[in-house]
């Protein structure tokens, strides 16, 4: 198995992928098989979630770009801004993971959260899309 222990910049090309959905790219240590069909073991500093996007290496050079994988997200489309800011607001205030787009909602599938938005007098879709939602406004960075 390799080993991926680190996350790196390049702009060189990746070695291989790893598409992963929101929950595994939370997750700091475990396996994974790439699209290459190489078995790899993640294992990165804890509480650290990759984006899509992210380039891990294992200290060899060996590079594997990270992609969100397409999942069921409800999708929330609102043009009234203090709509929109109540809907962020709604479900903020249940720690729901919420991607924040230009008057574009997304999160994870959940029925009750849908009738909940329903009930504010929004609309929600649904779709299988990649998912990135904000780090939070305590996320940490390594400067």
């Amino acid at each position: 198995m390799l080993k991926l222990t680190e996350t790196t910049q390049t702009s060189e090309s990746p070695d291989d992928t790893l598409t992963l959905p929101f929950e595994a790219r939370q997750k700091s240590r475990q396996p994974a098989t790439t699209q290459g069909g190489i078995q790899v073991g993640v294992f990165l500093p804890r509480g650290q979630t990759l984006k899509h996007g992210a380039v891990l290496t294992n200290g060899q050079g060996f590079k594997v770009r990270v992609n969100a994988a397409p999942e069921p997200v409800s999708v929330v489309k609102c043009a009234d801004p203090l709509l929109f800011a109540r809907a962020c607001y709604h479900l903020g205030n249940r720690h729901v993971a919420l991607q924040i787009l230009p008057g574009e909602l997304r999160f994870l599938t959940d029925h009750v959260l849908d009738q909940m938005l329903v009930g504010l007098g929004l609309t929600v879709e649904h779709e299988t899309l990649p998912f990135e939602p904000e780090a939070g406004a305590y996320h940490s960075h390594g400067h």
